[in-house]
C-alpha cells in the first residue's frame, strides 16, 4: 500500500512538473492539438512546385546523390549545387550578411536542431554565401531565368 502511494505521488509530481514548465523549445510552434513543429525561415527565391515536400522527405538522399555525381563523375551544375541551396536559404544577419551555421537561426539548423541531428556538411562547405543580400538576390534572379 505504501509503495503504491509513493508511486502515485511520484507520478503526480512528474505530471505537475510537465504541466508547470514549458515543454516546447522556443524555436517550435504548436497548433491546438498538434505536435510542435520547428520554425523554418522562408527561402529567398521561388521554389518549383513540390520542392518543399520533396526536400523535407528526401533531402539527404538527394544530397548524397549529387555529392556522388560531383565528386565521382565530375558533374557540376549550378542549379544543383550546395552553393545554390545556401544562397536561396540564407538568413539575413547584421551588416547585410547571411548568418553562419553557428547561429541557431540558420536555415539548416531549424529542423536539424529540432530533430537532434548533427549537420556535418559545413565541416567542408561554407554555411553562408560570401556576398551580401543584394548580390544573392541578383544571382537568384539569374538562376530563375536559366530555368525558363
Amino acid at each position: 500500500m505504501a509503495r503504491s502511494l509513493l508511486i502515485l505521488l511520484a507520478l503526480a509530481a512528474g505530471l505537475f512538473a510537465l504541466t508547470a514548465s514549458p515543454t516546447v523549445a522556443p524555436a517550435a510552434e504548436t497548433k491546438a492539438g498538434r505536435v510542435p513543429m520547428p520554425v523554418v525561415p522562408k527561402a529567398l527565391g521561388d521554389a518549383e512546385p513540390g520542392h518543399s515536400e520533396r526536400m523535407r522527405t528526401r533531402h539527404m538522399k538527394l544530397m548524397v546523390h549529387k555529392r556522388d555525381q560531383t565528386m565521382r563523375q565530375g558533374i557540376r551544375t549550378k542549379t544543383d549545387s550546395l552553393k545554390t541551396c545556401i544562397s536561396c536559404h540564407a538568413v539575413p544577419g547584421p551588416g547585410k550578411r547571411a548568418i553562419s551555421v553557428e547561429d541557431p537561426k540558420h536555415f539548416c539548423r531549424a529542423c536539424h536542431d529540432f530533430a537532434a541531428v548533427t549537420i556535418d556538411c559545413f565541416s567542408c562547405h561554407a554555411s553562408r554565401p560570401n556576398k551580401d543580400f543584394a548580390d544573392i538576390l541578383k544571382e537568384l534572379a539569374i538562376l530563375k531565368d536559366l530555368k525558363k
